[in-house]
């Protein structure tokens, strides 16, 4: 079924780890200016989905997992994560920095955790969730990634 995805816990047990080519200080400071809204792959699929003739509510604060984007006519939720940060599943965006590892590992499974918890509170609560990953928007995969993500909107907006 489109969008539906189960949960396999997720352990770190063959850590990529990359080389850090900055400084302590200026990785941190890189960390910080990370905005968790906005973002780049997320205005792509709001006018992505705006150009498709579909109306949203973006950042939706009073439901879990603070949405990316929320489609109330369609039952629907979608999350955009970046690979990195929610610690996406054999893609190269998610490895970790060589430098502080076990934060990183802590980080990025409790992310992990925390999505899935809030993926099971809005199932329970009746929302169809989708998540898109930074990497499907590149390029190379943009357009067909987002002709999936309408075709995945209706199919689980019809059992509503």
């Amino acid at each position: 079924m489109f969008g539906r995805q189960e949960f396999k816990e997720r352990r770190f047990v063959s850590i990529k780890v990359v080389m850090d080519t900055f400084s302590k200080s200026k990785r941190s400071e890189i960390m910080a200016k990370v905005s968790g809204v906005n973002t780049k792959p997320e205005i792509k699929v709001r006018q992505y989905l705006f150009s498709k003739g579909f109306r949203y509510r973006k950042n939706v604060n009073d439901l879990p997992g603070k949405p990316d984007i929320v489609l109330p006519k369609y039952k629907t939720i979608i999350f955009i994560h970046g690979c990195f940060w929610h610690g996406h599943e054999n893609c190269e965006a998610a490895n970790l920095p060589a430098t502080n590892v076990e934060y990183w590992t802590k980080k990025v499974s409790s992310n992990i955790k925390r999505d899935f918890h809030n993926k099971e509170l809005l199932k329970m609560s009746g929302w169809n969730v989708i998540v898109i990953w930074e990497c499907e928007l590149k390029k190379k995969n943009r357009e067909k990634r987002l002709d999936l993500l309408i075709k995945e909107i209706l199919y689980l907006g019809l059992d509503r």
